[in-house]
């Protein structure tokens, strides 16, 4: 019992938890913006959405949504979150740290083996 108590207890797994609920929260926050530009959109095309447009009688209207729906949501993600992120990075001078290389790595494996 005491292992799944430290299991739980663990900081990455609480972290994770806590940014999962974010994620949730905030991906509601995005939504419904998306959902308010898609209504601009509609209002500028007269169009609210795409659910009816067929092409060749093919149906492409809940794709098309979706589509529009998607690039708007990273449209709005990149200059919420990603580039605000990336400025308090430059300015804290935090640096993305350089992973080691797959030779590195299996160096470094050839040494620990062969110091056994």
């Amino acid at each position: 019992m005491s292992g799944f108590k430290d299991f739980i207890m663990k900081g990455n797994l609480i972290e994770l938890a806590t940014a999962f609920i974010m994620g949730t929260a905030f991906a509601e926050v995005v939504k419904t913006f998306a959902a308010l530009l898609m209504d601009l959109i509609g209002k500028l095309f007269t169009m609210p959405d795409f659910s009816n447009t067929s092409i060749a009688g093919i149906n492409l209207g809940a794709f098309l949504t979706a589509l529009v729906s998607f690039l708007l949501i990273s449209l709005v993600l990149y200059f919420a979150v990603i580039k605000p992120y990336e400025a308090y990075k430059k300015m804290r001078g935090i640096e993305a740290e350089a992973g080691a290389t797959e030779t590195e790595l299996l160096t470094e494996i050839r040494d620990l083996l062969a110091g056994r």
